[in-house]
């Protein structure tokens, strides 16, 4: 199934390619060195001030915890993402009063942009997953106070379609959209 979306300018392969499935492989076991490489990838990503205010929470399927933060996703996505071959959640630096940060959420978001990439040249698919009861997956990974969870991405090898149900399979099969150019560019398109 080719989800190559319509461009208004040719993109390199590994981001032209790149989509998030729900329909993950379950027999599919990812490697050591393929989780590795993508959480080296998330580790080199550019921050502000080198402060580098992400940290990484990782379990492969099969584990208790990687049960433990499938829980902790919200209703839909606790249906499809237990079949990925790996869950990584993202967490990110508070600032020093204590607050959530604009900026460290950027630069985690970079980091997870990276690892995205990684994952893709790897022959794998991510899927990004706001989803999250927050409170839970704090309390499943005891994150310290000096953190706050952001995202949990989905890893593995896409499977077919069809293995998923309703407006799952329906999003699934759905073409890549995204804005128009002219809707997100404010100032200076050329």
């Amino acid at each position: 199934m080719s989800k190559v979306p319509d461009t208004s300018a040719p993109l390199t392969e590994l981001i032209r390619d790149r989509w998030s499935p729900r329909s993950f492989d379950e027999s599919h076991e990812v490697s050591d060195q393929e989780l590795l490489a993508i959480l080296e990838a998330g580790r080199w990503a550019p921050s502000a001030m080198n402060a580098q205010p992400w940290r990484f929470s990782v379990a492969k399927r099969g584990t208790d915890l990687h049960k433990e933060m499938s829980m902790a996703l919200s209703g839909f996505n606790r249906n499809w993402a237990p079949t990925a071959s790996a869950l990584i959640v993202v967490s990110v630096k508070k600032d020093e009063d204590g607050n959530s940060s604009k900026r460290n959420f950027y630069d985690a978001g970079l980091s997870v942009s990276l690892m995205t990439i990684q994952a893709q040249a790897l022959g794998l698919h991510s899927h990004q997953m706001s989803g999250i009861d927050f409170e839970k997956m704090e309390m499943v990974l005891a994150t310290p106070a000096d953190l706050e969870v952001a995202v949990a991405i989905a890893i593995g090898r896409k499977d077919e379609p069809g293995k998923l149900e309703g407006s799952a399979q329906e999003r699934e099969l759905a073409p890549r959209t995204r804005l128009d150019l002219t809707e997100v560019t404010l100032h200076g398109l050329p």
